[in-house]
């Protein structure tokens, strides 16, 4: 009877993080609405701090300097930190373009920004930051202009694949359009907040500096690999102060998605150990927004506290076979909140316009998967096995405009 009685509540957390996807996506479909009717600064042109993060490959960025050089929105300076990278890799040089050869190396992220934003070469109203791998689409600040125009303090553009060309990366890209809806426009648009994605997002620099001072940064940088990723660390920062993250859907980041099996095993064992390095403050958060009738936060801890979606949905079909042999009627109820599950993936990369590439990988899943879970066995030595992936899809804004609407 124990056993049983375990079972069901087990059954019953998992099933409904199973179904909450779906509840999400439909409530956005039904009731989400934009939010940029209000204006508090209707005429102003913002000026932007943009930094980008490059490691030992500072050639990669070259791309995404000329593709911020070509933006509508031109009220930027952009302050490229090319840590541990031999200064002959760089050799461009533009008046709107600060480049920084850190010596000593930081070999961390957050001191790269750190390091930029204590070097601005004037007070910016917002601070960007980038991945050296990334592109923006020439309109991407003229559309987070208009948020910021509309009051939103922090802002997370919409990340997309810069290369679909092996299987491995057309799935990276699936879960991209997945996680882009579920995580990020359907909860904005229904009163919550967007998941950061860990580049292409603008924060009001003032705001942006004190979560660079906060406790977490601070004690994370003496952690080296160990430390919680940084935008888990903001967005946790923003939620516990009640901030709503916008989802600027427009506004668009083109990303280089994952190439091989051995990228796909160290990139998601770095995601699978701050995941569970996070659930605490997933759960923080959500404590904070029930017991203060938040939605912002309650939402936004449900969602952050939802587990991978491969654990989720494997320990579900799992659970849900061996429970139709003693809890019929709880297996049942997690075997059908799992097919809805499945469902609503393929229903969200409709909603998400998805390219026929994205949808033809969908056989190749479980090789992926496959590799997400090998990942697993890495996450006990972060400072051994956490490697830093490498770049190689090395192409312009103009090259891929050409293959995407």
């Amino acid at each position: 009877m124990m056993l049983t009685w375990i079972y069901e509540i087990v059954a019953a957390v998992l099933a409904f993080f199973l179904l909450l996807p779906f509840v999400t996506a439909v409530l956005a479909l039904l009731f989400g609405r934009e939010k940029l009717s209000r204006r508090v600064a209707p005429d102003r042109e913002f000026d932007y701090g943009v930094i980008i993060t490059a490691y030992k490959n500072a050639r990669i960025a070259r791309g995404l300097v000329d593709s911020l050089l070509k933006q509508s929105h031109d009220k930027l300076h952009i302050y490229l930190v090319a840590d541990e990278c031999p200064r002959d890799q760089w050799n461009f040089s533009h008046d709107k373009l600060t480049v920084f050869f850190p010596d000593p190396p930081l070999r961390l992220k957050a001191k790269s920004i750190i390091y930029a934003m204590e070097r601005f070469v004037r007070k910016h109203d917002y601070t960007a930051v980038f991945d050296a791998d990334n592109l923006a689409h020439p309109d991407f600040f003229r559309v987070i202009n208009a948020y910021a125009q509309s009051g939103h303090r922090a802002i997370q553009g919409q990340r997309t694949a810069k290369n679909l060309n092996t299987k491995f990366a057309r799935a990276d890209a699936l879960g991209e359009f997945y996680k882009n809806h579920v995580e990020r426009y359907a909860p904005y648009l229904i009163g919550s907040s967007a998941v950061i994605s860990g580049s292409g997002m603008a924060v009001q620099t003032d705001l942006y500096w004190a979560y660079l001072m906060d406790d977490d940064i601070q004690k994370g940088k003496e952690m080296w690999k160990k430390m919680l990723q940084e935008d888990k660390i903001l967005q946790n920062f923003l939620l516990r102060r009640n901030e709503k993250i916008a989802f600027a859907k427009d506004a668009i980041v083109y990303d280089e998605k994952v190439q091989t099996a051995d990228q796909v095993e160290t990139q998601r064992s770095r995601w699978l150990f701050s995941y569970f390095q996070n659930i605490p403050n997933a759960l923080g958060i959500l404590r904070r927004g029930i017991l203060g009738l938040h939605w912002n936060q309650i939402l936004f801890g449900l969602i952050t506290l939802a587990p991978p979606m491969f654990i989720l949905l494997f320990s579900s079909l799992i659970l849900g076979a061996l429970g139709l042999l003693f809890a019929p009627k709880a297996g049942v109820m997690l075997l059908a909140a799992a097919v809805i599950f499945v469902l609503n993936i393929f229903l969200v990369l409709y909603l998400a316009g998805a390219p026929r590439a994205v949808w033809e990988v969908v056989w190749a899943l479980p090789a992926f998967v496959w590799k997400q879970a090998t990942g697993l066995l890495k996450m006990k030595d972060p400072n051994k096995n956490f490697k830093h992936t490498e770049h190689t899809v090395d192409v312009d804004i103009d090259e891929v405009l050409k293959k995407k609407p």
